[in-house]
């Protein structure tokens, strides 16, 4: 699987890149094509406007022509002289609409000494460089009169005609890029689950394993011969047996309460709590796990407004689920600080414990579901990653909310708000 999956990346990778450039050599190519049909397009509508000077000298003229011969015969004495300003606007004008040339343009018409013969109004010299020349008389004409056209530069033009297809193209290929980056991102986080899901079966495993086999010890004692007939001793390893089976219990009800949680069946038993009172009462009776580690806690509940509308157990449970990470994760002797405080017409819960601290990776996945901070050479941290996520997910039941603030080595902070009743 650790191969299949940076190759299954990688294809998927490829053929992306591969669909975009193709998309865009389409685009590109169709814009080329479409330049050339443009310029094909002007030249056309050239043609024709010689053509339709030449019909309309005829007309005035009153010549009538045999053959194509005779026709070009005749049309040596065609100048633009013999046309009227009108009659030259509207044949240019129409022949450039049947061509499909849609641009603005100026024209101007000069005779071989560049003198003008007819302008339209927008012509400027400057112009004269950047315009079509075409001699509008025949090759054997005395006139040598030249069309000059030119055409506003419209850069937008030719992408405005292929507009639609461009815009399809560009929908469709951000539709592929967001269907390969949910793609992948459903990937890494099947990987992900499946990670933690290995981690969580192997914490289980142990965590139920150990009480078991402390169980099946008590009771291959409690069958011995030397134990059967003494009080003391069946006393000690039944009391052994039911803290074990108590362990256990605790174990698979906080699974239990992560799966309610998750559909939200949890129903809160509402009611005034001193919030004093129950931090007090948690931390007495922790008070005996941080005493066996040389430890110490410390109360500051300084918050004058502490009466909470609260779950007494849910949020006894939060207290100790703070104070037991704070235990769990102190290398040396624990000094743990529970403080209350005023923060924003709430009160503030700010437990600080001088632990080995997280990272700002760590700190940003602290309260995700079965999620464990690496501890380093801290080997006896036991758990299933689901004390904070419970925390915080009890917190915001409450209507408060949770942060933390911590560094690698320096300890952590962890703030709870909760609304006061007023």
């Amino acid at each position: 699987m650790k191969k299949v999956f940076p190759l299954i990346v990688v294809l998927i990778t490829l053929s992306v890149l591969g669909i975009i450039f193709i998309q865009m050599s389409w685009i590109k190519n169709a814009i080329d094509l479409r330049k050339q049909q443009h310029d094909q397009d002007i030249a056309q509508a050239i043609t024709r406007i010689k053509d339709a000077f030449y019909d309309r000298f005829a007309v005035k003229t009153g010549i009538e022509f045999s053959d194509e011969n005779s026709r070009m015969y005749f049309m040596k004495n065609f100048s633009a002289n013999f046309l009227t300003e009108g009659e030259i606007h509207q044949i240019i004008d129409q022949s450039l609409k049947r061509s499909n040339v849609h641009n603005k343009y100026e024209y101007s018409i000069i005779d071989i000494f560049r003198n003008s013969i007819v302008t339209s109004r927008g012509f400027r010299n400057e112009y004269i460089p950047s315009s079509i020349n075409t001699q509008i008389t025949t090759e054997h004409s005395p006139y040598k009169e030249t069309l000059l056209l030119y055409f506003y530069e419209d850069n937008n033009y030719i992408v405005r005609q292929l507009g639609w297809v461009i815009a399809a193209s560009v929908v469709f290929t951000a539709l592929i890029i967001s269907a390969f980056g949910l793609t992948v991102r459903t990937m890494f986080t099947q990987k992900k689950l499946s990670e933690i899901k290995s981690d969580f079966i192997n914490n289980m495993t142990h965590e139920l394993k150990t009480p078991l086999a402390t169980i099946s010890l008590a009771i291959d004692a409690l069958t011995n011969e030397k134990v059967i007939h003494d009080t003391e001793k069946i006393r000690y390893y039944s009391g052994m047996i039911k803290d074990e089976n108590k362990r256990m219990n605790k174990q698979v009800e906080k699974i239990l309460q992560a799966a309610r949680i998750e559909r939200q069946e949890i129903k809160l038993n509402l009611q005034e709590l001193n919030a004093h009172d129950i931090i007090r009462k948690v931390a007495e009776n922790l008070e005996l796990q941080i005493q066996e580690k040389n430890g110490m806690l410390t109360l500051k509940l300084a918050a004058q407004r502490h009466i909470l509308e609260a779950d007494e157990v849910h949020f006894s449970n939060i207290i100790f689920n703070l104070l037991d990470n704070a235990i769990k994760y102190s290398k040396d002797a624990p000094r743990i600080e529970v403080e209350t405080l005023q923060q924003s017409g709430m009160l503030a819960i700010r437990v600080r414990d001088n632990g080995i601290g997280m990272n700002k990776e760590t700190q940003a996945r602290i309260f995700e579901k079965f999620y464990r901070a690496h501890t380093g050479n801290l080997h006896n941290v036991k758990g299933f990653g689901l004390g904070l996520s419970y925390v915080k997910a009890m917190v915001e039941a409450h209507g408060g909310k949770i942060k933390v603030d911590s560094a690698v080595g320096k300890g952590s902070t962890f703030t709870a708000y909760f609304p006061v009743i007023r």
